[in-house]
């Protein structure tokens, strides 16, 4: 391991860890689940544009898949716009009057919805992860994907550590009961950090930070089921047309890159064969010919 690697996972666990994760959670309090996972799906829309900032990405607006890509990415922007800055009427799919955190609410732990403020947060959040995503493609092709979770895990609990230190001094709230608490803690800790990670890092190895973020939309609709089953969430007009707005334009973005992988795939090939018809034809050039 170099130096320069050892610093890209130090900068995976502040943008992947300590800092993302808290503005998710922060944004978490201040909206609601559903809310925050239909934002998410800005992620693998943030992440093709900065790959095409930092040349990692080319648009090639003359062709079809170029043009797809670019509406996919203007009706994904509109979506998540519509999303945050519409609300509308209540949608009524189902309810099972369950929810889990109302006996935690009702202990006066509730924080007050602020819907601009968790918005900002929740936005930025899919930058940090965004950025993370970028680092660690990067990181594992250079260093086993494992081992880089394992670092980055580590850095990123150093660093939270240090900073609920300086954020929290009521020792009070440390605490950790029996509850819903505590299960979200091991959830997270066990799952997400120690399976998902590996996951995400392993898949970004094999098929890059774009692939991998491509899959946020499901997200959303597992979210969405489970929030209103156990958590008494609501769903609205502005919500609903939002996320089709950025499942559609996603995978518009999704359509364009595969037909451009399938047309590098063709060239490579056409080249690939080109070569050996010209390295043959070289070597029946040079085979001596028989004197009569």
């Amino acid at each position: 391991m170099t130096w320069m690697i050892s610093f890209q996972v130090f900068l995976c666990g502040i943008f992947g860890g300590s800092l993302g994760q808290t503005l998710y959670a922060e944004s978490l309090s201040l909206t609601s689940a559903t809310f925050v996972s239909a934002v998410s799906n800005l992620i693998p829309v943030m992440v093709f544009m900065l790959a095409l900032i930092f040349g990692l990405e080319k648009l090639k607006i003359g062709t079809m898949a170029g043009k797809a890509k670019l509406m996919g990415f203007m009706v994904s922007i509109s979506g998540g716009m519509i999303f945050i800055l519409y609300k509308g009427l209540k949608i009524n799919i189902w309810s099972t009057g369950i929810n889990l955190l109302l006996k935690y609410e009702a202990l006066g732990h509730q924080v007050k919805g602020n819907q601009g403020l968790g918005s900002f947060l929740a936005i930025a959040s899919c930058l940090s992860l965004t950025i993370w995503y970028l680092i660690q493609a990067k990181v594992c092709k250079a260093y086993p994907p494992y081992s880089a979770t394992a670092l980055m895990c580590t850095f990123a609990s150093i660093q939270a550590t240090v900073f609920v230190l300086c954020a929290e001094r009521d020792w009070s709230r440390w605490k950790l009961n029996w509850n819903i608490q505590l299960i979200t803690i091991l959830y997270a800790g066990i799952l997400q950090s120690g399976f998902c990670f590996a996951a995400i890092a392993w898949c970004s190895e094999v098929k890059g930070a774009f692939f991998v973020s491509a899959f946020y939309p499901l997200m959303l609709v597992f979210v969405a089921i489970v929030g209103t089953l156990f958590l008494d969430e609501h769903l609205y007009l502005g919500s609903l047309i939002g996320s089709i707005l950025i499942v559609v334009g996603l995978y518009a973005v999704l359509w364009g890159k595969s037909e451009e992988i399938k047309q590098m795939s063709a060239r490579s090939k056409q080249l690939q064969t080109t070569e050996e018809m010209s390295v043959n034809s070289s070597n029946c050039d040079k085979e001596p010919q028989s004197i009569v």
